[in-house]
């Protein structure tokens, strides 16, 4: 196809404010004019001409070498591939038209053998958007990605072009989301020492009004409080991005996925501790907890039990404490799938927050659906419950709401899994008993489960983890006599000369102690008897 160089002068006529071009005066000095370039292109595909034209160069030599360029982008594609090369065309014509740099030959070359986009001018923040247009998952889910991509992908990488993206951008932005989490921590301290400044200043007098006027416009001018980006968080950022770039991947958009080799600070999740006397006598001094994640010991769920034994939704808390169903699972529990004759359930479902509102859900993983074994204790519970259930129907009647859940509120309606949370607290509070969240009752019955000798396995399956090692990693700790008891069995494994040494000393001690004091016996009776002799006459 045809190609060439030229000369061009853009100096006009005064008068007619043409371009001179040939006549120019001055087009014989050397560096009066300048080069360009014209390549025509294949053309489209209902036939009308394109060409790919630039203008400006200072020298015939770098004019030559963008030519040059240009026909070495339209030789990657074979003359057989009339699909290659409309997209080498239409790349030029697009780069011809918007000023852009000329591509790299062998990025062209590559890009194009490998099926993707040859401009590359996609950003991350376009992807993501597209990523998340097509996501099919359940509506949390897709809410807590679009999170992660609003609050922090696109405003730190959003505008970097998605070919170019590199483990030191990502790296980069964790690093100012940390300083963010420094900035965040100082100015809450500030806004937290203004406040409790302003509860220390009376009401009454007309200074102290005016002092109070004057620190509630600081107060209020200040930053609100906001909450840090934790390492969980930070986690959930980097597994979001990197999910979005395998998506690109698979799509041939990318070759190269950065968020699956930046580092960040890894997350050490809370171990389970068991709410010994010691941390008890503690959290009354301190009031602070050991761990995020509390267990009460089997007497401190019996009182708990015991305590709420005439609250409405006792059975929920049974199920919860001797089971483990999650607190959605417990509250989206149908009687459809509760079987007491068969002393069993299936969880196929649970209520989630969406925000404050409530919807049905499946359970999030497959291991989530599960059949849960019910002793005997727990479908007498059930059982109660559901005529008690029965009963508020009767009074209700035509108001009642049929959801057919096992646990709802007094009108039938779905329980509020935020608000299940809170009279848990409350009842926790009341209760008088060392503090656990409503999650630890679960991790409670996971460790009397462990506690009593349980397979790992079965107690993972009750719980609907979907790994064995999840049950093994949270639940590391146990409960104190379980572990002295293991601690026992393991020490007597090992046969010892010197414990044998020892006990022959002890059995040796304890012959010669008894001799003695048979000895000193046999003395005394003696010594009486001897007193008891008639004196002689």
């Amino acid at each position: 196809m045809k190609g060439s160089t030229y000369r061009r002068c853009s100096c006009r006529d005064p008068k007619t404010g043409k371009e001179l071009g040939t006549s120019c005066p001055k087009r014989s000095s050397r560096n009066h004019c300048t080069y360009s370039i014209r390549q025509e292109l294949p053309p489209r595909a209902d036939g009308s001409r394109r060409s790919f034209a630039r203008g400006g160069y200072a020298s015939l030599k770098a004019a030559q070498a963008d030519l040059d360029h240009v026909r070495a982008l339209l030789g990657l594609a074979e003359p057989d591939d009339p699909e290659g090369v409309q997209l080498i065309a239409e790349m030029l014509s697009d780069v011809s038209r918007d000023k852009l740099p000329l591509p790299d030959v062998e990025e062209t070359r590559r890009r194009l053998n490998a099926g993707q986009d040859l401009m590359g001018s996609l950003t991350v923040g376009e992807w993501l958007d597209r990523w998340l247009a097509g996501k099919r998952i359940r509506k949390s889910g897709v809410i807590r990605y679009e999170t992660d991509v609003r609050v922090h992908l696109k405003p730190h990488i959003g505008d970097r072009r998605l070919d170019r993206l590199r483990v030191s951008h990502l790296s980069e932005m964790f690093t100012a989301i940390t300083d963010a989490n420094a900035e965040i921590l100082e100015q809450n301290t500030q806004r937290r020492t203004a406040v409790e400044e302003l509860a220390t200043v009376p009401w009454k007098g007309v200074e102290n009004r005016a002092r109070r006027t004057a620190m509630k416009a600081a107060i209020d001018s200040m930053p609100p409080f906001r909450r840090v980006t934790g390492p969980s968080t930070r986690q959930h950022i980097k597994a979001t991005l990197r999910a979005a770039l395998n998506d690109a991947i698979g799509q041939q958009i990318i070759t190269f996925n950065p968020a699956a080799h930046v580092e960040i600070d890894p997350v050490r999740k809370p171990k389970a501790l068991v709410w010994t006397d010691e941390r008890v006598a503690r959290w009354h001094q301190t009031g602070e907890k050991p761990s995020p994640v509390m267990v009460w010991t089997p007497e401190q769920t019996g009182a708990f039990l015991d305590f709420v034994a005439g609250d409405r939704l006792y059975a929920m808390w049974h199920l919860i404490a001797f089971r483990g169903l999650r607190r959605g699972e417990a509250c989206g529990q149908p009687w459809s799938e509760t079987n007491l004759d068969r002393h069993s359930l299936s969880v196929t479902g649970q209520l989630i927050q969406d925000g404050w509102e409530v919807e049905a859900s499946e359970p999030k993983t497959d291991s989530g659906f599960r059949v849960v074994a019910l002793d005997d204790d727990t479908v007498d519970v059930l059982e109660r419950h559901r005529k008690q259930q029965v009963a508020d129907r009767e009074e209700w009647a035509s108001a009642w709401v049929e959801t057919g859940l096992v646990f709802t509120q007094e009108d039938g309606s779905w329980l509020h899994p935020g608000k299940v949370t809170d009279l848990f607290e409350r009842l926790v509070t009341a209760s008088g008993l060392p503090p656990i969240r409503l999650h630890d009752l679960r991790h409670g019955a996971a460790t009397l489960m462990l506690a009593a000798g349980i397979d790992v396995k079965i107690v993972s399956d009750t719980l609907g983890h979907s790994d064995t090692r999840i049950t093994r990693d949270i639940y590391q700790s146990v409960l104190p006599q379980v572990g002295k008891n293991a601690a026992e069995a393991t020490a007597k494994l090992v046969p010892l000369q010197r414990k044998t040494a020892m006990e022959e000393a002890a059995r040796k001690a304890a012959k010669a102690a008894k001799k003695a004091e048979d000895k000193a016996k046999a003395e005394a009776r003696a010594k009486k008897k001897g007193k008891r002799k008639k004196p002689k006459k």
